[in-house]
């Protein structure tokens, strides 16, 4: 199927805010940036993910963002908030509001609250699920203390409360795993640093973060890695090789700024994040400033 009968599907760039000098939400530069992303290949958007800073946001400006990636979204261009509350209920609200907005799907964290157990997380997607928009759930366990291990994930399945899941474990064996016991779910990519290995394994979406600043390169090694043709796969190793160093960053607690730095250095505007995070400095900013460097001078963009 294609990402027109399963819009959740292909990349989903995980967008990165940009704010203006008082840290106000700068809507007409992430309206410009969501249709640079389309313009550059991407197939949709995830706005208020952890990326997104959403937990800093009011009420009022997560909603304008959400309403703001479905205007600038072209036909075509998918649309997938985060819809992470700390209740049922306000998760529910969230994902009635975008779909009111006009979003195509939305990406779902289990509970985080407190540690779940399975039964409370089954609970959880079905209020959700009730909505009606297609839920593509989102496991991160290091955030979360919730592991969506795969045969939570086909008891959800199975009850067609869920129909893709975000894998941010980081552990590619678990895409083998999933299609074992919940075939036809879709797995999608949700580490950077391991988009080649998920891609082998049969994953048929990314949702992702450094296309923010190197759509292009990305999408290459996207494609490549997801091809299923050997000479792909051995295309995609130097490229991937080349990349790594700053597709790890996605995995690491200060994503959020290396990823704006990145785009900084590429033209685009990353800029501040919201406190409490703070810019990198010392070592780290050093190693994303060369890194970012050497990726565009290498043509990647």
């Amino acid at each position: 199927m294609s990402t027109v009968d399963r819009p959740w599907r292909g990349i989903h760039v995980a967008t990165a805010l940009p704010f203006d000098d008082d840290l106000s939400v700068d809507y007409d530069g992430f309206a410009e940036h969501v249709r640079w992303l389309a313009e550059n290949g991407m197939d949709g958007v995830t706005p208020n993910g952890s990326l997104g800073e959403y937990q800093t946001l009011t009420d009022e400006e997560r909603a304008r963002v959400v309403e703001v990636a479905v205007e600038a979204a072209p036909d075509g261009f998918g649309v997938m908030p985060g819809a992470a509350a700390y209740g049922s209920g306000e998760t529910c609200r969230w994902i009635e509001q975008a779909a009111q907005a006009g979003a195509h799907s939305v990406l779902l964290l289990p509970p985080n609250a407190y540690r779940a157990d399975a039964d409370a997380v089954v609970e959880h997607y079905r209020a959700a699920a009730a909505v009606g928009l297609p839920i593509v759930a989102y496991n991160n366990p290091y955030d979360t203390k919730v592991d969506l291990t795969p045969d939570l994930l086909a008891r959800l399945f199975a009850e067609d409360l869920i129909v893709a899941v975000k894998e941010f474990t980081g552990d590619v064996r678990r895409a083998y795993e999933i299609a074992e016991l919940a075939p036809g779910l879709d797995v999608l990519i949700g580490s950077d640093d391991v988009v080649l290995e998920l891609g082998i394994a049969g994953a048929v979406g990314w949702i992702a973060g450094y296309p923010n600043a190197l759509p292009v390169a990305s999408k290459k090694l996207y494609d490549l890695a997801t091809s299923g043709q050997a000479e792909d796969i051995a295309a995609a190793v130097p490229l991937y090789r080349d990349l790594h160093s700053l597709l790890r960053w996605d995995s690491k607690t200060e994503f959020v700024q290396a990823i704006k730095a990145s785009m900084d250095i590429a033209g685009r505007k990353g800029g501040a994040c919201r406190p409490p995070r703070h810019a990198l400095t010392g070592a780290a900013a050093d190693r994303v400033n060369a890194d970012t460097k050497a990726a565009l001078e290498k043509g990647y963009c």
